[in-house]
């Protein structure tokens, strides 16, 4: 009896397939068949073809299909101030230059523009998600929403007035507004994001917890990032900022510690104990001497690890290949082991540990049946990455952004053939130089 041929939306065969679900594991010669914007089947491609008739059919005879990489951690707006001032230190650089540019051109103009303009490079990339923490997140929601990119909105909360808000309180009444309209947008989820336990109060603090309990939020903030903020926090409130996280309960699965460079023994055990995520940011943290995050250490005891690129001000790429292998070889060096970080270890960090800090592993992060066909294709047909032995490891330490050829979100294609599809990037870089002569000092 002659099995029945299912109809589908895509069926995209690849040379190898790194489902990252289960650990370790890479398919050579199979295909992901995708269905209202969901992965139906992962199998043979013979035996796809048995199958199942595809509305559109993908041959990738010489690439690796991975999942959509996850940015764990961005400003994605503040990709219009790349490069505005470079080679200084992290609290020079933000109270000299970046907060006063903020303070004068920040507006929801500014953030839907910069987060368009972020958020076109970071789907060339291979980027579908990332989590974003800047001010007027109605205006970056509505920016990612017209790139066709999943994001995390964070909702900012710091004890300065800005350009968006007055006060604390009034950082949350807008943010949860925001969330309330936005709440039915399948590619948008959000968090809570004080900024950091220099800018946010106890009160504040509380508040946040507070909401994160009730309406079940992750909350993303900088962390133990310079020592600077180490001595300051001791001098201040007698404790260091871990300490003082954990005496106020924020340690918790709930929490995304961005950076965490500056930790001991301790620190690292109690966000274990209480399943916090880590948003490891190589590159920013190399830039603004801040120095390297005890990754190894941190993976040992089980704690949950993502990458992140920062913002473009502060790194200059949203490039989270660059990050993978930067990872690694930090990771490395740190330990002094070879063998400390591997590249499927990095690519988890890339694509599953961040969908599982943002509570989106149920539905991203791995090519898994029943998840979003959030996906990466990678062309290993350039001769910088011939010979090919280990697909994975090239991922890791040779291929580079310029590499992705395809990407999909939610089923849908946003980037074919190296091009982005549905974005102008040349209006994107004629906008970007009328806010460069607008910002230019």
């Amino acid at each position: 009896m002659t099995t029945p041929v299912l109809r589908v939306d895509l069926v995209i065969e690849a040379r190898w397939i790194v489902p990252v679900e289960p650990a370790e594991m890479v398919l050579e010669n199979h295909a992901v068949v995708v269905n209202d914007g969901r992965i139906i089947d992962l199998l043979p491609q013979n035996d796809a073809a048995t199958l199942y008739s595809a509305r559109c059919h993908k041959r990738l005879d010489q690439h690796v299909l991975l999942p959509g990489l996850v940015n764990l951690h961005t400003h994605a707006a503040m990709s219009l101030l790349r490069g505005l001032a470079d080679d200084l230190p992290l609290m020079d650089w933000l109270q000299q230059h970046v907060w006063p540019a903020e303070a004068r051109h920040v507006s929801e103009q500014f953030v839907h523009d910069g987060t368009l303009l972020a958020c076109a490079e970071m789907l060339r990339g291979g980027i579908t998600c990332f989590n974003d923490m800047y001010f007027f997140p109605r205006a970056a929601a509505d920016a990612a929403l017209a790139s066709g990119i999943r994001a995390a909105i964070g909702l900012i909360t710091v004890d300065f007035p800005s350009n968006y808000a007055t006060d604390a309180d009034d950082y949350l009444a807008k943010g949860l507004a925001v969330r309330d309209q936005l709440l039915d947008e399948p590619l948008l989820s959000f968090c809570l994001a004080p900024h950091a336990p220099y800018t946010v109060s106890e009160r504040n603090f509380a508040r946040v917890l507070t909401l994160a309990e009730q309406i079940e939020l992750p909350i993303h903030l900088h962390l133990h990032e310079t020592v600077q903020e180490l001595n300051d926090s001791v001098k201040r409130f007698g404790v260091r900022p871990i300490e003082r996280l954990h005496r106020m309960g924020l340690l918790s699965p709930a929490l995304i510690a961005v950076h965490t460079v500056h930790l001991d023994a301790h620190e690292i055990e109690l966000l274990a104990q209480h399943g916090c995520s880590v948003a490891h940011c190589p590159s920013s943290n190399l830039k603004l001497a801040s120095g390297i995050a005890p990754i190894t250490e941190l993976s040992a005891k089980g704690v949950n690890i993502g990458l992140g690129s920062d913002s473009a001000a502060s790194n200059n790429r949203l490039d989270l290949f660059q990050e993978m292998r930067l990872a690694a070889l930090l990771a490395k060096e740190q330990s002094g082991r070879a063998d400390a970080i591997n590249a499927h270890r990095v690519l988890h960090m890339a694509t599953l540990g961040g969908a599982r800090a943002l509570g989106l592993d149920a539905n991203i992060g791995s090519i898994s049946v029943g998840k979003s066909a959030d996906l990466c294709a990678v062309s290993m047909n350039d001769i910088a990455l011939a010979p090919c032995y280990d697909p994975v490891s090239h991922l890791t330490y040779a291929v580079g952004r310029e590499h992705v050829s395809e990407v999909w979100v939610a089923g849908r294609i946003r980037v074919e053939d190296g091009q982005l599809v549905e974005i102008d990037e040349t209006g994107l870089i004629k906008l970007a130089l009328l806010w460069q002569n607008k910002i230019r000092p």
